[in-house]
């Protein structure tokens, strides 16, 4: 194991949360922190229900009913809160949302004012019936609108989910159509790479299909909304009541707040649900001790809000932050834009997706030298691994003395198994440490934990609150269980392929599912991507597995930077840097070009999807992709393949 790349200095290590709670719970460092965590995990949560001062109208009977029991154990049994009290728990002149966009500053609330916003249209949904258990949905831009609804929703009981306005109508339709909400709050339209997009005739279309929806309320965008054909619309500033403080509907802890969709690249999107206790809990944890999040910091995570990142930025509400939210593209108007914001809003905590630390490398941007980043002490990274190269990257051309946290999880947990540690030494390539009463293990086909070092599949071995509460619409919790137990029956398969290392973390090596296997040997795409795409001719590229001649193929397809084509000069030159820097078993047996790499609307190349495509097999729900259209070109790589 090479030496880490940052080390958090004695002061920054002592003034961490992290290290405070350390000290309440009377253990040294993190290794036995954990270790008590999953040892004596009723005694672990309780410890943070109260460092977390969760605000409760009913204090729980119990921790757990039974940690035997996975899934099905009840959390909390006993205990009555609200998910949006707990966020809403400050109420002073401190900035809590800070709107951007493309075209620069947006609205901007203090703490009052977001209660008494969040009062009013609280007031407004009451008035519509909203009772506990009704679901309020949003296709909404990244906007404080989208944060005041949803906490409205919650501080009634309803239910908010959510997905971004670059939906399709279809899209939208896939997943809101199975939750059937009563409340649709909708964006007019957004503003991309500085293209206008109008959102009504999507909006038609969506009303027209899910005939539960009783009201519209549109927040309007640059251009003048049109509500003719949304029957019951209303403005967003008409539908408001009067100006009030909220009143929060006290609810049992294992109460659905959210409802959250797998990408449904494959099928059609599971409806997950989450609970307000586990959610709250979880978010409180990471936040406060993992990203060392502090009431005087300000948050940023580049975001939309149909992807999880943002169910879990806006938790920093509870912690009293100020939150950063940016509606638009990360490149426009200039791609330095995000860098701008840290500087212009002293954020602390800078969330990122992996893609986008690569592209901005590919940019040959160098933010440490074109801006001053005096305010920036984390930055997070999520979406895919992110590469060695780019943990160089960041401390090499954005901050030497920076704590660069990689963290992985997902919606289906709407939180992390794998994060940072505040109190730790960085290693290259790694994320730092198992999440905190997460008994995260490496387990091998026969479902056996592996030792360090080896490779296998990410599991959960214990029952922790931000567990779903199941999917929409499985009463009796079968298609739950496939999803998650089927594989290691009481433990929790996550489907993404790891390893453990010395350093006490991990690695992960991409999705499981989309593992190839040549002449039997399984091997992460991580591994492939972080040789080729440390290459400046290589803007993206995917690896699929392809069956031909009774055997699987490693096939990559690249975009290549500049309008360069691919040549037999540039596929020896990747053939040879991935046989140097992964192995010989890593290299493939075809090299294509190929203009686009299909991506879900969170940023996240849809191998599965590049995998069925040129199997001649249907692409299912290409509302889930951010542009289905490249698909079509495949079409062309699998004729070629098969040619040869």
């Amino acid at each position: 194991m090479d030496g880490p790349i940052w080390t958090p200095s004695p002061e920054r290590i002592r003034a961490s949360r992290m290290k405070r709670f350390m000290d309440e719970v009377g253990t040294p460092d993190y290794a036995s922190l954990h270790r008590w965590s999953v040892e004596r995990p009723r005694e672990f949560w309780s410890a943070l229900w109260d460092f977390g001062e969760i605000v409760a109208h009913r204090d729980p009977d119990r921790v757990v009913d039974s940690f035997d029991r996975m899934p099905g154990a009840q959390w909390f049994p006993g205990s009555e809160l609200n998910f949006a009290e707990n966020l809403l728990r400050f109420d002073d002149d401190r900035p809590a949302l800070v709107a951007w966009s493309e075209e620069g500053p947006g609205r901007s609330l203090t703490y009052r004012q977001l209660r008494l916003e969040v009062g009013a249209l609280a007031g407004a949904l009451e008035r519509e019936g909203i009772q506990p258990g009704d679901r309020v949905a949003g296709f909404v831009a990244n906007a404080p609108e989208a944060v005041t609804a949803m906490l409205a929703a919650t501080s009634l009981g309803a239910v908010w989910s959510s997905c971004s306005p670059d939906f399709g109508a279809e899209g939208a339709i896939d997943r809101l159509g199975q939750i059937r909400p009563r409340i649709l709050f909708a964006s007019a339209g957004y503003t991309y790479a500085g293209k206008r997009y109008d959102c009504s005739e999507r909006l038609a279309a969506i009303c027209r299909s899910i005939d539960s929806i009783e009201r519209v309320v549109v927040i309007p965008s640059a251009a003048e909304p049109d509500l003719r054909e949304l029957g019951s619309a209303r403005l967003y500033a008409e539908y408001l009541d009067a100006e009030q403080a909220p009143s929060f509907k006290p609810l049992p802890f294992g109460h659905p707040a959210y409802i959250l969709y797998t990408s449904g690249t494959t099928g059609p999107p599971k409806c997950i649900v989450h609970s307000a206790g586990g959610t709250l809990l979880q978010h409180i944890k990471e936040l406060a001790l993992h990203a060392d999040l502090h009431r005087q910091d300000c948050i940023f995570f580049f975001t939309s809000c149909g992807w999880m990142m943002w169910n879990w930025l806006v938790s920093s509400l509870a912690l009293g932050t100020k939150i950063v939210l940016y509606d638009g593209s990360p490149f426009h108007p200039r791609p330095e834009v995000l860098f701008d914001l840290v500087d212009r809003e002293s954020i602390s905590v800078f969330g990122l997706g992996a893609k986008y630390v690569s592209a901005i490398e590919k940019a040959g941007l160098e933010p440490a030298s074109s801006h001053s980043l005096a305010s920036l002490r984390t930055i997070l990274s999520t979406g895919s691994p992110l590469s060695p190269g780019s943990f160089e990257f960041v401390y090499g051309k954005v901050k030497q003395d920076v704590h660069l946290s990689s963290i992985s999880g997902g919606t289906d947990i709407v939180s992390c198994f794998a994060l940072g540690d505040p109190t730790r030494p960085v290693y290259s390539g790694e994320l730092q440490a198992p999440g905190l009463g997460m008994s995260v293990e490496v387990f091998g086909d026969d479902g056996a934990p592996l030792p360090v070092g080896a490779t296998g599949e990410l599991v959960c071995t214990q029952p922790f609150p931000a567990m779903p509460l199941g999917f929409w619409n499985d009463s009796d919790g079968r298609k739950y269980r496939e999803a998650y137990f089927e594989r290691f029956p009481g433990v929790w398969h996550h489907g993404d392929l790891c390893e453990r290392r010395p350093s006490g973390g991990f690695r992960i090596w991409g999705r499981s599912d989309a593992v190839l296997n040549p002449g039997g040997v399984r091997i992460g795409t991580a591994e492939i991507y972080n040789a080729v795409e440390a290459m400046p001719e290589i803007a993206e590229a995917v690896a699929v597995g392809f069956q031909r001649g009774g055997d699987e193929q490693i096939v990559l397809l690249v975009v290549l930077t500049d309008d360069r084509v691919l040549d037999d000069g540039i596929v020896a030159d990747i053939k040879q840097t991935i046989r140097g820097r992964a192995s010989p078993r890593h290299v493939p047996a075809e090299v294509l070009q190929v203009g686009d790499i299909p991506r879900t609307r969170s940023g996240k190349v849809a191998e599965l999807a590049v995998k069925r495509a040129l199997a001649g097999m249907p692409v299912t729900n290409l509302g889930a992709l951010a542009n289905a259209d490249v698909l079509e070109a495949y079409s062309r790589v699998r004729d070629e393949l098969l040619a040869d």
